[in-house]
């Protein structure tokens, strides 16, 4: 009966890093949706919780490596739980980046919220902002539940944020020229837009590690 022991404690410690990741997880997207939520509708009260909520990314980021390292120094796992510990540490790293990304479109939503957009950029952009919001759910749960065909289709996706990156740019300069007493506010969607499309990159990065963890092969481009 002792030999169960051992067994039952790996599963739990296991289990308990997975557990602190899902957490961060889901507060790094619910800081995301938070922040995009001020480029139609800035509510100051909200952009002040982002900013903090990626100083609570940032810790939680800490925490759960320093969980990581000490599961690989007391466990010593191997093959793929040790390839899962690993990139976990490497996913919170691109999580707590997200965090900082988040926390820069809230602080540049306020730039725009009295500046007159034409509603095709507003709703490009806002459309943009839930694309990435739907990438960052499908790259970290693909990576949570090990779903490859989910971790592959990020590199498609990220095509499209591209596309609408292209498109937002083409329309901001053209606004730009239209109305340039306000080109300095104006250019702060390009930087939201920017933004964005990092946080695209970060998931399909989440995607790209699930691909490598699962199949010991560097992702195709």
């Amino acid at each position: 009966m002792d030999k169960e022991y051992p067994r039952i404690s790996f599963k739990n410690r296991i289990n308990n890093v997975k557990d602190e990741a899902e957490k961060m997880g889901q507060m790094v997207m619910e800081t995301h949706r938070s922040a995009i939520t001020l480029l139609n509708d800035y509510d100051e009260k909200i952009a002040d919780e982002v900013v903090e909520k990626s100083k609570e990314i940032d810790q939680a980021a800490f925490d759960l490596e320093r969980r990581c390292i000490k599961f690989i120094a007391v466990e010593q796992p191997v093959a793929g739980d040790l390839m899962f510990i690993e990139s976990t540490i490497r996913v919170s790293s691109h999580m707590k980046r997200i965090g900082y990304l988040a926390s820069n479109i809230a602080d540049l939503s306020v730039l725009i919220k009295d500046v007159s957009v034409p509603d095709k950029l507003m709703e490009d952009l806002q459309y943009m902002a839930d694309y990435v919001q739907m990438m960052l759910s499908k790259g970290f749960y693909a990576f949570l539940n090990q779903n490859l065909d989910t971790a592959k289709e990020l590199r498609n996706d990220d095509d499209k944020v591209d596309d609408l990156f292209d498109s937002i740019l083409e329309q901001v300069t053209d606004n730009m020229f239209e109305d340039k007493e306000n080109i300095n506010q104006t250019i702060n969607l390009i930087f939201i837009a920017r933004f964005l499309e990092r946080i695209a990159d970060r998931a399909v990065d989440i995607g790209r590690r699930t691909i490598f963890m699962m199949t010991f092969k560097k992702p195709k481009n």
